[in-house]
C-alpha cells in the first residue's frame, strides 16, 4: 500500500498560519528571513530527516513543498540535505490557498487512485520513531476488520516528548497528547479524493474513526524561536537536559544525535 508523507517547508501559503501578515509580501519575508530560516534547516537536518532515513520499512515517498520565490541559494541546501534519502521530493508552488494546495499534490501523488494509500503529515522541526512507518503499516493490517466502509480512518500514537534543541544539546520532557502532527497517519480508501490535509489534526477523530496506541517514545515535538503554534501566548513546557540514558534512547528511537545536535547548532 503506498504511504506518503507531506512537509511544508516555508511554503508561503495563503491561510494555515497562526502568525499573521498584511499581505504575501509580508509573509514571504517573514518564513524567508535568514535567521528564521538557519534554524529551520538546522533542525531539519538534525531532528526532521534522520529518522526518516532510518525508517525500518523504508516504502514510503515524502513530498516537501516550497514557494516558487524559495531563494535559490536555499534551495540548493535543501538539496543537499535530502540526498541519501531518495523517498524525498521537492515540490514548488506559488503562493495558494494551504489545504487546497496540499489536497491537490496529494491526490496527484497517488500512483493509482482505485487502490487505498497511506499518508501522513511531517513538521520541518520534528522528528518519528524510526518504525513509525511499520508500525502504521502493522496497525492498519490489524484493525481491518474495523475498516469497512468507512471512507478514512485514523491512526495515532500518542507518546513522545516536547524537545529543545541548541549548542548545548537536547533538553525534552516526555508527553502524551493525542492528534499531534507528529506520528499520526491516515488511511483513505481507493477512489476516495479525501486527503489528511482536507482535516485540522487535532479535530481529526470528529469525522472518522480512530484509533490511538500508547506505545512510548513514538514522536519528538520541537520547541523552538518560530514555531507557528508558539507565537501567541502560551504557557510554557519545562525541559530538562537529556541524560546519557535518554541521548540513547533518542538515537535509537529518533537516529537523533545529541552530538550531532551540537556541532550544528554551535556552527551556526
Amino acid at each position: 500500500m503506498q504511504a506518503i508523507g507531506l512537509c511544508r517547508f516555508s511554503y508561503p501559503a495563503l491561510g494555515g498560519f497562526q502568525v499573521e501578515h498584511e499581505d504575501i509580501e509580508e509573509r514571504i519575508a517573514y518564513l524567508y528571513a535568514d535567521a528564521r530560516l538557519e534554524e529551520r534547516f538546522q533542525l531539519l537536518e538534525t531532528v526532521a530527516l534522520p529518522c526518516l532515513r532510518a525508517q525500518t520499512d523504508p516504502d514510503f515517498s515524502l513530498i516537501i513543498v516550497i514557494g516558487d520565490q524559495f531563494p535559490q541559494r536555499h534551495e540548493k541546501r535543501l538539496e543537499r540535505l535530502i540526498e541519501g534519502l531518495p523517498q524525498a521530493l521537492i515540490h514548488k508552488e506559488p503562493p495558494r490557498n494551504q489545504r487546497e494546495v496540499m489536497k491537490e499534490i496529494l491526490n496527484e501523488a497517488r500512483i493509482n487512485p482505485k487502490e487505498p494509500c497511506l499518508q501522513f503529515r511531517y513538521d520541518d522541526d520534528d522528528a518519528v520513531s524510526v518504525d513509525f512507518i511499520a508500525k502504521l503499516r502493522r496497525a492498519v493490517a490489524d484493525t481491518q476488520p474495523l475498516l469497512g466502509d468507512n471512507r478514512t480512518f485514523a491512526y495515532d500514537w500518542n507518546r513522545g516528548f516536547v524537545a529543545e534543541f541548541g549548542a548545548d544539546g537536547i533538553a525534552a520532557v516526555d508527553m502524551f497528547r493525542q492528534f499531534y502532527v507528529a506520528s499520526l497517519g491516515m488511511y483513505i480508501k481507493g477512489n476516495c479524493s479525501q486527503t489528511i490535509m482536507n482535516f485540522a489534526h487535532e479535530k481529526i477523530p470528529r469525522f472518522m474513526p480512530a484509533v490511538s496506541f500508547s506505545d512510548p517514545a513514538m514522536w519528538v515535538r520541537s520547541h523552538n524561536g518560530f514555531n507557528d503554534s508558539r507565537q501567541k501566548k502560551v504557557r510554557p513546557v519545562p525541559v530538562a537536559p537529556l541524560t546519557a540514558e535518554q541521548e540513547q534512547l533518542f538515537r535509537d528511537r529518533f537516529a537523533i544525535d545529541a552530538d550531532h545536535v551540537r556541532r550544528v547548532f554551535s556552527a551556526a
